[in-house]
């Protein structure tokens, strides 16, 4: 399956989880945006419609892709996609990554494709991607209650179900 990060050059290198990917052959890391497939799924935190069980013929017919930028120019670094058709947004997840350990949905990229991959099914894919960093088991384990129940979810309307649900909303 394949896995394309846009790389907006603004965070730390050293602590990059797109960068540590790349180099352990895990994800392929462009600065073109149109090096993104275009009918691949997008993980992108303005979008309208949750990735879902749905997703996953796209996924692996046409990849993952993530949008590696700083949390505070996402909105700037999001335009810069053409159309929005196969954008998708995590639910509620927390982040495990030591930068914004604890913080709901302030994920690292690592985390929002092992995330997806786990929702869609490909959970032994999710775990390897999570196996590259030390703390990246942890966010399975943080999660897990709520990744099988999205996981058992079959499309975006059940996913925001079960995170409303989690989150007291219904």
């Amino acid at each position: 399956m394949k896995i394309v990060i846009y790389h907006s050059r603004e965070c730390d290198p050293k602590k990059c989880t797109s960068v540590k990917l790349e180099k352990q052959n895990k994800v392929e890391i462009t600065h073109n945006m149109r090096k993104i497939p275009y009918n691949a799924i997008v993980l992108d935190a303005e979008a309208e419609k949750a990735v879902s069980l749905e997703d996953k013929d796209r996924i692996t017919k046409y990849g993952l892709s993530a949008l590696d930028c700083s949390w505070k120019k996402l909105k700037k670094s999001s335009f810069n996609f053409k159309s929005k058709k196969n954008h998708r947004l995590l639910p509620f997840l927390v982040a495990a990554n030591p930068v914004n350990y604890g913080k709901p949905c302030i994920l690292s990229t690592a985390e929002a494709l092992s995330a997806t991959l786990y929702i869609v099914g490909y959970k032994d894919e999710a775990r390897d991607l999570m196996n590259q960093f030390k703390w990246g088991p942890h966010f399975i384990k943080l999660n897990e209650h709520l990744l099988e129940a999205y996981s058992e979810a079959e499309n975006s309307t059940e996913i925001v179900k079960v995170q409303n649900e989690f989150l007291g909303g219904e």
